[in-house]
């Protein structure tokens, strides 16, 4: 495998299998799985979503990879059946987990990760359930992409975007209303820096955005919104909370024209 983003959006294959990290298989439909994020990208991406000191559950009737919406309290994997899954259903994710994975050019890798129903299905961790296996890969590719661009963690900005402006790997969000990425150059856009290491932020680093995407003077749905994520410390969490509530709230056709 030449290309080395391509170990970024590969590296936790055995989250949707429900294997263990120590016994994660080596190849899924014959390109390499489970292999170690270079950089510490991977490492310095959980530590933005979850605690890294000894897990315990913070759930304890939840147990299994499928992950919690924190919108609705329900397994995101089938909301009209608890964590049990039709046979037909799981063929239908087991197909969208190899379009995934198999994926041999790492900017379209990318682009699918973004779009992925089913990478939101799953959480990070079963120990934090509401934590989204889709976003701590793409904070990983993120973060991997600027560390090999010479960038320090320090370094690194969250920055809005119009919608549908995705920069290859460091997009971490896309709506039909904005964008998010993580950069080093924010170059006028509105922007707040990560902080000295990585750690569970996002609350703090969305207060601190020069400029905000949401309508929070008329919208109520965005009142709300903003309030949440103001509290959510979690980034993969935040992140997957907007995705849902946005898909809850809005639809596919309404726009925000402000920050275009």
């Amino acid at each position: 495998m030449n290309d080395v983003m391509l170990t970024a959006f590969r590296h936790d294959a055995h989250k949707f299998t429900g294997e263990s990290h120590d016994n994660a298989r080596e190849e899924f439909a014959g390109v390499p799985v489970n292999r170690t994020v270079p950089q510490g990208a991977d490492g310095d991406a959980a530590a933005l979503s979850r605690p890294q000191q000894k897990q315990a559950k913070t759930v304890p009737n939840h147990a299994n990879q499928y992950r919690l919406s924190l919108l609705t309290g329900e397994t995101a994997s089938d909301k009209n059946s608890g964590n049990h899954i039709p046979s037909k259903k799981q063929a239908t994710i087991e197909s969208k987990v190899s379009d995934l994975l198999t994926a041999t050019n790492s900017e379209i890798a990318h682009e699918r990760w973004l779009t992925s129903n089913v990478a939101a299905t799953f959480n990070e961790s079963v120990y934090h359930p509401y934590t989204s296996l889709k976003y701590h890969t793409l904070l990983v590719a993120a973060l991997l992409d600027n560390y090999r661009d010479g960038h320090a963690f320090a370094d690194l900005q969250l920055i809005v975007d119009p919608a549908s402006k995705v920069v290859p790997y460091c997009t971490v969000f896309d709506s039909n209303r904005f964008a998010l990425r993580i950069d080093a150059e924010a170059n006028g856009r509105p922007s707040a820096r990560l902080g000295s290491r990585p750690s569970q932020s996002w609350a703090s680093t969305w207060n601190r955005l020069t400029a905000h995407p949401l309508d929070t003077d008329h919208d109520k749905y965005d009142m709300t919104l903003d309030a949440n994520l103001r509290r959510i410390q979690s980034w993969s969490t935040a992140l997957q909370y907007i995705e849902d509530f946005e898909n809850w709230s809005y639809g596919p056709n309404k726009t925000n024209e402000e920050i275009a």
